[in-house]
């Protein structure tokens, strides 16, 4: 079961933008099991299964991602406790990898009864600053390829059926800095200041959900310095593309407004962009339903930004599908419940086979 997987793959380190030895051990994993396997110029891991006379066909790419939000050193041990694993990642995205790895094992022995080629990922980038850098690289490179993504990510019984749109930035903010009885230069924290400030009195439309964030603020170097640079971190996020679009305008007038006023200067770079809308799931979502109705599990849709943003754009039919139970995602008690991971891995080889079983074009 993917029990068997789900330990060694949490306990392994993969901080976004260091996701390396964890693609070595997915790798390792899927080659054991005879599946050869490619790892690509931006660190993902993909194995193509195709069989005999489905040269051709379109695939069906299941991707997870490899990445945490846990900085490099963070204490990666896992522990059982009442039918639970618990640690950092364990849930998001370990156990989604072990149930790939799972269904990887399963299908050995079956894969000429396979009608269409079926390809697996194990995808860099999803967190933090990852900008979907990994499901974004295969989807630009194998989009003729392909007939459906699905992102293996997420608690069971829910499906990602609409991604929400997202914008990052970085803004820094540069004075001369100074000794702060001696000097009396404008302070880049007091521009930083200002600019949360403004950020939160943008108005915020109750329909369609749009939000914003600075989630981190830094700067200064003592008590008695006039601080020389500061730098939030913005996001911002929307249902619709053209209501991101005005409040990313209108952020970034605030944040030059704020160093102006201020009397510094900033330097505003963009970190992040994902795209949102309408993921085309409706082929799709047929037989995640019916899946989920053998394997009696509820299913609910929802708005989320996940690596099936990636597919927007391209007009790929995606979803993202969740296939454990669990809670306390990107905390350091996170926890799986242990006997939700067999359920999950039937529901997904359940999703898998109905979609073998459409008719071939």
């Amino acid at each position: 079961m993917p029990l068997a997987y789900l330990a060694r793959i949490a306990q392994t380190p993969a901080p976004t933008f260091a996701e390396g030895r964890r693609a070595e051990l997915i790798a390792e994993l899927w080659r054991e099991l005879g599946y050869p396997c490619d790892i690509d110029a931006v660190g993902n891991v993909l194995t193509r299964i195709v069989p005999p006379g489905t040269e051709g066909r379109p695939a069906l790419l299941l991707a997870s991602h490899l990445d945490t939000v846990f900085e490099a050193g963070t204490d990666v041990t896992v522990r059982e406790d009442g039918g639970r694993l618990i640690g950092p990642g364990v849930g998001d995205n370990s156990a989604s990898l072990a149930v790939l790895t799972a269904l990887l094992r399963d299908l050995r022995g079956q894969v000429g009864l396979l009608r269409r080629p079926l390809w697996l990922a194990a995808n860099v980038g999803e967190e933090g600053l990852g900008d979907l850098r990994g499901s974004k690289y295969l989807i630009s490179q194998h989009r003729e390829q392909l007939g459906a993504f699905i992102a293996v990510d997420g608690y069971l019984g829910i499906a990602v059926t609409r991604g929400v749109g997202v914008r990052r930035y970085r803004a820094t903010f540069l004075g001369p800095g100074g000794h702060s009885w001696g000097d009396q230069s404008p302070s880049a924290l007091h521009a930083l200041g200002r600019a949360i400030s403004a950020l939160y009195a943008l108005p915020l439309p109750p329909a369609p959900r749009t939000t914003l964030n600075v989630g981190v603020a830094s700067g200064g170097t003592s008590v008695n310095s006039i601080a020389a640079s500061a730098e939030l971190l913005l996001d911002l996020r929307s249902l619709d593309h053209d209501v991101l679009g005005k409040l990313d305008r209108r952020a970034v007038s605030a944040l030059h407004a704020a160093a102006r006023e201020a009397g510094v200067t900033v330097r505003i770079e963009q970190v992040g962009d994902r795209p949102g809308g309408d993921l085309h799931s409706a082929a799709l979502m047929p037989l995640i339903r019916e899946a989920a109705r053998e394997n009696r599990t509820d299913l609910r849709t929802a708005a989320s930004s996940t690596d099936a943003n990636a597919a927007a754009p391209h007009g790929l039919p995606a979803v993202a599908i969740g296939v454990y139970r669990g809670g306390n995602a990107h905390r350091l008690d996170e926890w799986v419940q242990t006997s939700s991971l067999e359920p999950g891995l039937k529901f997904l080889r359940r999703v898998v086979e109905l979609y073998q079983q459409q008719p071939v074009a």
